[in-house]
């Protein structure tokens, strides 16, 4: 028995360590974000929290609207949720990703149809610092509490102010997980040194390789594409690739990937990760790199 199934843990040998792939694992859904404090306690799923009806409302419209909600609150000691409460939203795949914060006495004033337009709410203003939110959800999944709780305080100290825990951000297989705003950098596996050296990367505008999941609301081919660019390459500059199109075929996907003023052409495959071979009843899905070759100038994009 490993030491994390002795505490409980029901993931996947080695998960929690970085020894099982994470790339390409970022939430897909997770374009916009909708970031509401409440110092807890946190029910298993949100409709379940006790929370005053007008968060209830909202968080309910943001649903509606494919807006991802999350609950936040600081690191440490739990204190009484402040009133008006604070509430932020994120756009995370704009041309600029950017994070916006207000304060409402009642926060179904807060507009949520600019967000999904890609405007600023009027009652907000844009945060100019990074957001990181560490998952620490302990009714969803016990071992992001148990991973995610310590690491929230250790990072809360390197980057003062700016770290939330938050509910559950899906993947808790990958747990401690964190997720840096506004350009919804999804990592995984953290140890406390991994997260900070995340962090400081991020606030430099750059990713760090080990432990990245992706980038959330966009395709997992299309992460792995970018991952895969980026690992060729060496570029770990937040925007130095982009996937420019992409085309399937079941579990292959061929993508175009713009690194500067090179494009490349990767083929990407969905597969099953068996640590113990594929006789093995615990399984994940990950992508493995089928080809990747630099285009010639005048290439077109697939259609």
């Amino acid at each position: 028995m490993t030491e994390d199934r002795a505490r409980g843990c029901d993931h996947l040998a080695g998960c929690h360590s970085g020894a099982v792939p994470a790339h390409a694992s970022a939430t897909v859904g997770a374009r916009f974000w909708l970031l509401i404090e409440h110092t807890g306690p946190w029910a298993s799923h949100l409709p379940d929290c006790d929370l005053p009806e007008d968060v209830h409302a909202l968080i309910g419209r943001a649903t509606e609207l494919g807006v991802r909600p999350q609950l936040i609150r600081r690191p440490g000691r739990r204190t009484a949720t402040p009133v008006p409460r604070h509430v932020m939203v994120a756009d995370t795949t704009a041309r600029v990703p950017w994070a916006a914060e207000g304060r409402f006495e009642d926060v179904r004033d807060l507009d949520l149809g600019s967000l999904v337009r890609g405007v600023v709410p009027e009652s907000c203003i844009l945060v100019k610092e990074p957001v990181f939110l560490v998952c620490t959800h302990a009714k969803r999944n016990a071992c992001c509490a148990r991973l995610g709780l310590p690491l929230a305080r250790v990072l809360g100290e390197s980057q003062p102010g700016r770290v939330w825990e938050t509910t559950h951000v899906g993947g808790d297989r990958y747990a401690a997980n964190l997720v840096c705003l506004p350009h919804g950098l999804y990592y995984g596996s953290m140890s406390q040194a991994a997260a900070i050296a995340a962090a400081n990367a991020y606030r430099r505008g750059e990713v760090v390789l080990d432990r990245f999941r992706g980038r959330a609301g966009i395709p997992e081919p299309s992460q792995a594409a970018e991952h895969f660019v980026r690992a060729h390459t060496g570029e770990l500059s937040v925007g130095g690739v982009a996937v420019e199109s992409t085309r399937s075929d079941g579990d292959v996907t061929e993508a175009i990937v713009r690194h500067g003023d090179v494009r490349f052409r990767v083929v990407v495959e969905r597969t099953v990760f068996a640590p113990c071979g594929m006789a093995c009843a615990e399984t994940i899905m990950t992508y493995r790199r089928a080809a990747l070759e630099p285009l010639q100038c005048g290439t077109p994009v697939l259609t």
